[in-house]
C-alpha cells in the first residue's frame, strides 16, 4: 500500500502536493502565531468595534464566497447568541444578486469579509455594494494577503479595519486550508464575549488539539484514502453543518470532481439524501460537543451501520460515553463546536489530500487545464 505521511515533504513534492501538505501541517503553529498577532491588535480591534455589538439596531453581516462563506456560516450563529446586535450570514454570491433582501439603508451595518486573496471579484464588489446601499456602513476585512484588493482599498479609511492573518496562511496551493482555519479562529476570537486572555488561551488549546489529531490520524487517514470510494458524505449539525459543506468541497476540489462529495445534517439525511448510499460510499459524521445533538448523531450512526448499505460509516469528534465506538476522537473540555471545527476539519483536509494522490492527481493543482482557478476568474459584476 502506497501511504505518504503528511510530514514526508519530499514524497509530496514528487506527487505535486507539497504545498497542500505543508499548509495542512502548519496550521497549529499558525494558530499560535495568530494568538500573538491578535494580542497585539487587541486595542485597535476594540477601538474599531467600540460598543456597537451591544446595540440591537446594529447589523453584522459575515460574508465570503465558497470556503470563505462557510467560515461565515460556522461562526455567525455562535456570535449572534452572545450579543444584542443582529448577526447573520450572507454569502457574497447572494448579496450581489439580491442586495435588497439583505441591506437596509437606515440600519448601521458592519460587513465582515473573509478572503484568502482578498481579490476575488465578489469580495470587492460586496464592499462596494454595502458602501453604496447603507448610509452607516463599516468594514472589517479578515484576509491573508497584505497585497490583495481588500487590504489595498481599505488602507487609510476610517470606516475600515483590516485584520491580516499570519503571512504563511496565504496558501499557495489550490485549496484553502490554513487560510480558512486562521480566518475562522480570528473571527471567533475577535467577536467572542469572554475575557480576552481566555480567548487567547483557547486558541492555544485548539492548536494543541490539532497537533494531537494530526499525529493520531495521519497514517490511518492515508490508509482510508486508498479505499476506492467514489462518493463521500459528510454530516454535521449546527455550526458543523457548514463544516460538513467545507469538508465535502475539499474532496470535490482536490479530486477534480472525480469523487462526488455531499453534505447534510444527521437528521436531514433521512429526508431523501440517504438514497445516495451504496457500497462505494463513505459516510463521515462530524460529532458535536452538545449532548442533545450527539444522541441524534448516534441514532443515525447505529442505523447506517445496521443497514449495511454504505461501504463504510465512521465518525469524528470529541470523545464521550455516547458513541464510544467513534473512529477518530480527541478528549476536549470546555470548548464549543465552532472553536473545535478547525480541529475536525484537519481530518477532512488530510483525507482530501490523500484521496487526490491515490487517484494520481496533483493536489496542489488538480485542474492543470485551468478550468477552475485558485482565485475565481470570469465574474462580471453587474450594477442595478
Amino acid at each position: 500500500m502506497d501511504v505518504t505521511l503528511l510530514s514526508d515533504v519530499s514524497a509530496w513534492q514528487r506527487r505535486g502536493g507539497a504545498d497542500t501538505a505543508t499548509e495542512i501541517a502548519q496550521q497549529p503553529a499558525l494558530w499560535e502565531a495568530l494568538a500573538q498577532d491578535l494580542s497585539r491588535a487587541r486595542d485597535r480591534l476594540q477601538a474599531f468595534l467600540g460598543d456597537s455589538l451591544n446595540d440591537p439596531n446594529q447589523r453584522v453581516l459575515f460574508t465570503g464566497a465558497g470556503s470563505s462563506g462557510f467560515i461565515a456560516e460556522m461562526v455567525a450563529d455562535a456570535i449572534n447568541a452572545q450579543w444584542p446586535a443582529e448577526v447573520r450570514v450572507v454569502h457574497t454570491t447572494s448579496l450581489l444578486t439580491h442586495p435588497a433582501l439583505y441591506l437596509q439603508r437606515d440600519r448601521p451595518t458592519l460587513l465582515v469579509s473573509f478572503g484568502r486573496s482578498g481579490s476575488s471579484p465578489e469580495s470587492v464588489a460586496a464592499v462596494d455594494r454595502v458602501r453604496s446601499d447603507v448610509d452607516d456602513a463599516r468594514f472589517l476585512d479578515i484576509t491573508c494577503n497584505a497585497e490583495g484588493e481588500l487590504a489595498r482599498r481599505g488602507a487609510g479609511r476610517a470606516d475600515t479595519c483590516t485584520l491580516l492573518m499570519p503571512s504563511a496562511s496565504c496558501d499557495r496551493a489550490f485549496a484553502m486550508t490554513s487560510s480558512l482555519t486562521c480566518m475562522l479562529l480570528a473571527a471567533l476570537t475577535v467577536f467572542d464575549r469572554s475575557p480576552w486572555d481566555a480567548r487567547i488561551a483557547r486558541l492555544q488549546q485548539i492548536a494543541g488539539l490539532a497537533r494531537e489529531g494530526q499525529a493520531q490520524w495521519d497514517a490511518a487517514v492515508a490508509a482510508l484514502a486508498q479505499r476506492p470510494f467514489n462518493r463521500v458524505i459528510y454530516l454535521g449539525s449546527g455550526p458543523l453543518e457548514a463544516l460538513a459543506r467545507e469538508a465535502a468541497l475539499k474532496v470535490l476540489e482536490l479530486t477534480a470532481g472525480r469523487v462526488l462529495a455531499l453534505a447534510n445534517t444527521p437528521l436531514g439525511f433521512r429526508h431523501g439524501p440517504k438514497s445516495t448510499l451504496d457500497g462505494s460510499t463513505l459516510v463521515v459524521v462530524l460529532r458535536s460537543v452538545q449532548p442533545l445533538a450527539r444522541r441524534y448523531e448516534q441514532d443515525l450512526l447505529e442505523e447506517l451501520r445496521r443497514d449495511g448499505v454504505a461501504g463504510q460509516v465512521l465518525s469524528i469528534g470529541p470523545h464521550s460515553d455516547i458513541g464510544a465506538d467513534d473512529d477518530y476522537t480527541l478528549t476536549v473540555s470546555a470548548l464549543d463546536d465552532p472553536w473545535l471545527a478547525p480541529v475536525w476539519l484537519g481530518f477532512a483536509q488530510l483525507y482530501a489530500l490523500q484521496r487526490s494522490a491515490a487517484l494520481g492527481l496533483t493536489p496542489d493543482n488538480p485542474f492543470p487545464d485551468g478550468t477552475v482557478n485558485r482565485v475565481v476568474k470570469g465574474v462580471t459584476i453587474h450594477h442595478g
